[in-house]
């Protein structure tokens, strides 16, 4: 439980900015002697006097000897990141500055802080719950507007508002089994059966959709992978250059080109693509390096969360595109089918046939419909996903426990419908409990602190 875990009575300094030259750096302490340990090196007297949440200008002195002019901000606990005093000093951004400063704090006591440790303390003194926590790390690591967005939402608690109540409706029946159990020879009833089945099947619901979000929130969070594949000369290169808006790929007329993979990120529509250009497939090639780069792209294909089937809409039949579909083995949930070099085809009608309803034609080297082909992606990916209000799962150890949870939750529901004692229904309930208190860190352990902070970056 959280309240058996060691706190710490000790200060801790580190940089909160990026290492490096730049024109400001920020040293953070927090700890009961932050603000003592400043004030004994800065030029202005009374520092612990001072109001939580001021800004002081002055000198860090060290031995009568001048490191810098500052700025400290104070923030006296428990209105503060960690619950704990805390001093932020904004110093000029010289790498050597940095290094005199820390090194300063550390001679008079300070220690070094770990990865995550400011945030780890603010965990363990109530200010954040341990979605929040994770939710700062994914804010600060977010690299599109979708992840921005959704680490945003979690930080202001909207994952374990669900959670909560989730639990505390839980609580309120098992308080009610436990009473029961408490008066097992009076034989009277406190817990509403029928109620709790309602309930059992509200949650079941709620955490199918916490879970079911988990594919975009993967999706937002580490990015989709779209393999771009086709045959030789279908315009894949031409067709990576066009979403990139850029020359990236090398493009030519001769076929097999193309020998290697070649891997670029773009953002589209806020969510973050790695767009693979593979090489050109086909069944028979007598070049041993060609052949190499055709199993690479195989490859590809199965690893790729999205696959964009290019083929030449302008000298091939309805047969031969189908049964190049066909060879490839892409399940139709991950397929985007298209045709290139539509501006080629003699027969127009094509974008109009009944045969290529599913067809999304465009013209890389023109640029033509590369937009609509950005839209499907998306739709493909997200859907409406984006524009709907509510949570979205991006943790892999938060999917893990809501999946156990649906599984208690099941065992609540058998034990219903079979009737079952008070005894081990109240212990299903509990096993409930327990998964939703994994999540948001009611219920932990130090080692799994320690490997969640860890992940963190220094001075947060």
């Amino acid at each position: 439980m959280r309240e058996n875990l060691s706190t710490w009575n000790d200060t801790i300094v580190a940089l909160a900015s990026p290492p490096g030259l730049g024109a400001i750096a920020v040293i953070r302490l927090s700890g009961p002697k932050s603000i003592e340990k400043v004030a004994s090196v800065f030029s202005k007297k009374n520092l612990a006097a001072k109001a939580s949440h001021t800004v002081h200008f002055g000198k860090i002195i060290d031995d009568l000897q001048v490191i810098d002019e500052v700025v400290v901000t104070l923030y006296k606990g428990p209105k503060s990141y960690t619950g704990e005093e805390v001093v932020e000093i904004s110093c000029h951004g010289s790498p050597f500055i940095q290094d005199s400063l820390l090194q300063l704090f550390i001679l008079k006591g300070a220690r070094l802080a770990k990865p995550g440790e400011f945030t780890q303390r603010a965990f363990l003194n109530g200010k954040l719950d341990l979605t929040q926590a994770e939710a700062v790390a994914d804010l600060i690591a977010s690299n599109t507007e979708a992840s921005r967005k959704t680490a945003l939402h979690n930080l202001k608690g909207g994952f374990s508002n669900d959670l909560q109540l989730m639990r505390e409706k839980l609580i309120k029946f098992s308080a009610l089994i436990e009473l029961e159990l408490d008066f097992s020879q009076e034989d009277v009833a406190f817990a509403n059966k029928k109620e709790l089945e309602n309930l059992v099947h509200q949650l079941q619901l709620r955490t199918q959709e916490l879970y079911d979000s988990f594919k975009l929130g993967n999706a937002i969070k580490n990015g989709v992978q779209v393999a771009i594949v086709g045959k030789p000369n279908a315009g894949k290169s031409t067709l990576l250059n066009a979403l990139l808006n850029e020359n990236r790929a090398l493009v030519s007329d001769i076929p097999g080109t193309t020998r290697d993979t070649v891997e670029e990120y773009i953002n589209i529509q806020g969510v973050l693509y790695k767009l693979i250009d593979t090489a050109g497939i086909r069944l028979l090639t007598d070049d041993s390096i060609e052949q190499m780069g055709i199993e690479k792209s195989r490859e590809k294909i199965q690893e790729a969360d999205i696959v964009i089937a290019l083929f030449d809409a302008s000298n091939h039949s309805i047969a031969e595109i189908q049964a190049w579909q066909s060879d490839i083995g892409v399940a139709i949930d991950k397929l985007i089918l298209v045709g290139n070099k539509i501006d080629l085809a003699l027969d127009q009608s094509i974008k109009t046939d009944p045969v290529f309803k599913e067809v999304l034609f465009i013209s890389a080297k023109n640029k033509e419909n590369i937009s609509a082909l950005e839209n499907a992606l998306n739709q493909k990916v997200v859907g409406d996903g984006l524009n709907k209000e509510g949570t979205i799962v991006t943790n892999a150890r938060h999917v893990a426990s809501l999946k156990k949870l649906m599984l208690a939750l099941n065992d609540i529901e058998t034990g219903l419908i079979q009737n079952v004692t008070g005894d081990l229904l109240a212990l299903d309930i509990r096993q409930a409990l327990h998964y939703l208190g994994t999540i948001t860190g009611e219920i932990t352990n130090e080692d799994q602190l320690d490997f969640i902070f860890s992940k963190f970056c220094i001075g947060k």
